[in-house]
């Protein structure tokens, strides 16, 4: 009786020890590096808003022990933040609401329906883009003031949707052309007409675009200090960054006060901007590929 005996498998090579990827580690302390110096203003600022003079006197940058919240108190009051925080709102959210409309309406026309028009349009809004708008500050405070809307909230939108509408507009073209076409040739097939199409349809698809819009749009109004000082100077109407302005210079001896201010003037928008950070890459994503 034979026995038949199977070959053995080769035994597997033996493995080598892995390199460390120094390349890797060297990425990640630059970025490590890079993150602390971002944060360091970060850190300053709450710190000393946290402080009272005292505290900022003996140590300014440790930690504060204890921490108060006295500062943000007599800051609120003091700077009367709480309408110009009003003022902002109204005016930044009036002027993102007719940026939205004006822009994604005007985007659908370039990317759908217009032929050789809608690239001469949009060549001229990429030079509304690249054009500084301070060259036109003198005729705009002129045609501002010539309206009657010095000190008032409609010259503040007026400006702000004709400064930022180009570079909405290059925005939502972009990500216009890169949707499928095919839900909205289905809803004029339907009988819709393009008004109905772009409402219905096309605009739900718009959301990551829109909150890019929206970001990127709200930084520069809520921040913009030099036109709510040219147009509503002296109106009582003034906006966040004015009027910190003028607390700081009235109290500028009192960093845990000016710090403070600083803090709530800012927690607003830095809100916005983390509710909706995951929409900037989605939009300008979407606008590439188009």
């Amino acid at each position: 009786m034979s026995t038949t005996t199977t070959p053995l498998a080769p035994a597997p090579p033996a493995r080598r020890g892995r390199r460390p990827n120094y390349g890797r580690y060297g990425l990640e302390l630059v970025m490590i590096a890079a993150a602390v110096v971002f944060l360091f203003p970060v850190y300053a600022l709450i710190t000393l808003a946290m402080k009272d003079p005292r505290q900022i006197s003996e140590s300014p940058l440790s930690p504060p022990v204890p921490p108060t919240l006295a500062n943000f108190g007599d800051a609120w009051t003091s700077a009367s933040l709480g309408p110009a925080l009003l003022n902002s709102t109204v005016i930044t959210v009036t002027s993102l609401l007719t940026l939205i409309v004006l822009g994604s309406t005007g985007a659908y026309y370039l990317a759908r329906c217009a032929r050789g028009l809608g690239y001469g349009l949009y060549v001229l809004f990429l030079l509304g883009i690249v054009l500084p708008f301070q060259l036109g500050m003198i005729p705009l405070y002129k045609l501002v003031d010539d309206l009657g809307w010095l000190g008032t909230y409609q010259g503040m939108v007026f400006f702000y949707t004709g400064i930022q509408l180009p570079f909405t507009v290059f925005l939502y073209t972009g990500f216009i052309r890169a949707l499928p076409q095919d839900y909205a040739q289905a809803a004029l097939i339907d009988g819709c007409n393009h008004r109905q199409a772009f409402t219905r349809i096309v605009f739900p698809l718009l959301r990551p675009i829109t909150g890019t819009v929206i970001i990127l749009n709200a930084v520069f109004i809520w921040n913009d200090f030099f036109t709510p000082l040219l147009y509503l100077g002296g109106s009582g109407k003034e906006t966040v960054p004015v009027g910190v302005f003028s607390f700081v210079g009235q109290y500028v001896s009192d960093y845990g006060l000016v710090f403070a201010g600083l803090v709530l003037a800012a927690l607003p928008i830095l809100v916005v901007f983390l509710l909706l950070q995951r929409y900037v890459i989605k939009g300008f994503a979407g606008g590439l590929k188009g």
